[in-house]
């Protein structure tokens, strides 16, 4: 009777390590895999495939028989498939049951850089969270900050990269650019644009380009003229494409760009 009992539990056991590993990848379904993961894949009926191994920088694992597969970037079960397949298509096992099983979750951070409060990395304790909400983890952007935001990461298996205009999300009704966050995420916010004002003005120096300002708004901002200085001096230098810097006599409705250099010059009169 003891090595039936002993049978018994076994299978009982066993029943119960299956199902809690099916819980397990069922409750990971939804989340992406990233570098710095800890994973432990087994295939069934095949012990000695059975590797726990780390998710490399560049999102992939090596795995017996096949070699390297790029996982980062890929939910759970896409992973398990892309696997199987690879197992299947190589002729190493006819009808491959691919389990794989996140052992540390080192890749669900994201890190949020540059012209923000609290730059840093960040987990991901919910797979539901979107940019928006990142950035209000790192305390949001600094008054130097832009307006776009860049945004990298793996998306099944393939590198992104956006660029999301953040004003447009509320003002623009274009909120389904609040794109959700996947581990190992980069945000990026760089400084936002400035132009510089000198000469005869009241207030010389560098200001932030704001979302259509002009000219005369840029003036404005500068003090205006002084009592010696004339709005008919006023010169724009601007770099072009090529980096030639083109001098111009600007309207007062001309568009101000990032790096653009006023110049208010005396009045001979």
């Amino acid at each position: 009777m003891k090595p039936i009992v002993r049978r018994v539990c076994g299978l009982f056991l066993a029943a119960l390590f299956l199902a809690a590993a099916q819980w397990s990848a069922a409750a990971a379904g939804d989340y992406v895999l990233g570098a710095g993961d800890v994973v432990r894949i087994t295939v069934f009926q095949n012990p000695d495939l059975a590797t726990e191994t780390r998710v490399a920088e560049s999102g992939s694992v090596s795995f017996p028989l096949v070699g390297s597969v790029r996982i980062g970037g890929l939910t759970v079960p896409a992973a398990e498939q892309l696997i199987a397949k690879r197992l299947r298509d190589g002729g190493f096992v006819l009808h491959p049951q691919v389990n794989l099983l996140v052992v540390q979750m080192r890749g669900s951070q994201v890190a949020v850089l540059g012209q923000v409060n609290r730059p840093g990395r960040f987990p991901l304790e919910t797979f539901d969270l979107k940019l928006t909400d990142l950035l209000a983890i790192a305390g949001g952007i600094t008054a130097g900050g832009a307006d776009t935001v860049v945004l990298t990461g793996m998306r099944e298996g393939k590198p992104m990269r956006r660029e999301i205009d953040l004003p447009s999300l509320f003002l623009d009704d274009r909120i389904a650019d609040d794109l959700p966050i996947a581990g190992g995420d980069v945000i990026y916010v760089h400084r936002a644009p400035v132009f510089y004002i000198y000469g005869e003005v009241q207030r010389p120096g560098a200001y932030r380009v704001e979302r259509g300002m002009t000219v005369m708004q840029a003036l404005a901002l500068g003090g205006g003229p002084t009592i010696r200085g004339t709005e008919r001096g006023l010169r724009l230098h601007r770099r072009e494409a090529g980096g030639k810097v083109q001098t111009i006599e600007p309207a007062m409705s001309e568009p101000v760009r990032g790096d653009d250099v006023l110049y208010i010059k005396e009045s001979l009169f």
